[in-house]
């Protein structure tokens, strides 16, 4: 028996763009499988030849935090400045940091 593809897990797809250093976010979509998830965010998200390399997850393994626990999430980090780039000078020349 077929599964109807609404049945199919959902999928987050990540892109390298061809001028990126990183994949972004770019949608979801239903797939039955990890291949089938790979072809369908090719001909859905790169139709103009823009991807380098496809990433696909799926969605229910990825473990978010909460938007209603932001100040306690990430308050700590306010008190390290340390932590901040504000201290060091880049070099000119340098256009990824």
């Amino acid at each position: 028996m077929t599964k109807n593809n609404q049945d199919w897990p959902l999928w987050e797809v990540f892109i390298r763009s061809k001028q990126g250093l990183n994949h972004k976010h770019v949608g979801s979509l239903r797939a039955a499988d990890s291949s089938m998830a790979i072809e369908n965010a090719r001909d859905v998200y790169t139709r103009r030849m823009e991807g380098i390399s496809i990433w696909v997850i799926p969605s229910n393994l990825i473990t978010a935090s909460d938007p209603s626990e932001e100040e306690s999430m990430f308050e700590p980090a306010s008190s390290k400045v340390y932590r901040h780039p504000t201290f060091y000078d880049v070099p000119d020349g340098i256009s990824h940091m």
